[in-house]
């Protein structure tokens, strides 16, 4: 049993936008230009939507779960974390961009390690060529 292709493209999407923020956050760490922290702060939003849209599937999912599955649970706590953690680095972002150094660059790399994380726990599950 693997992922429907929406839940596959709302969970694939949801890393490129935390990694462009931790990127964003990187580059405003090194030139304090101010537009890089208004790039980060969309971008984790961007992030967010996709991560809701994906967690809310996962939970749909978790209670739907076969007993063969692997890690629905891990995989749907995993996609917590990253939500909530993403959730607060947007509210640490929406701070002056000054204020919200090195904080949110921290959160950014946690928040892109989990949703790493819960994106290889979700395509772990499908199965090549039909094997059990």
């Amino acid at each position: 049993m693997g992922l429907h292709p929406l839940h596959a493209f709302l969970l694939a999407g949801a890393v490129p936008p935390f990694l462009g923020a931790m990127l964003s956050d990187i580059a405003y760490a090194s030139s304090y230009q101010i537009q890089w922290s208004n790039f980060a702060s969309w971008l984790i939003a961007g992030g967010l939507v996709f991560g809701a849209c994906a967690l809310l599937w996962a939970v749909v999912d978790l209670f739907r779960a076969d007993r063969l599955e692997r890690h629905p649970l891990a995989y749907a706590l995993l996609l917590l974390a990253t939500w909530v953690l993403g959730f607060i680095n947007a509210l640490v972002h929406a701070r002056d961009a000054w204020a919200s150094m090195p904080t949110g660059l921290i959160l950014s790399v946690i928040v892109v390690l989990l949703a790493g994380a819960a994106t290889w726990i979700g395509f772990a599950r499908i199965r090549v060529g039909g094997a059990a």
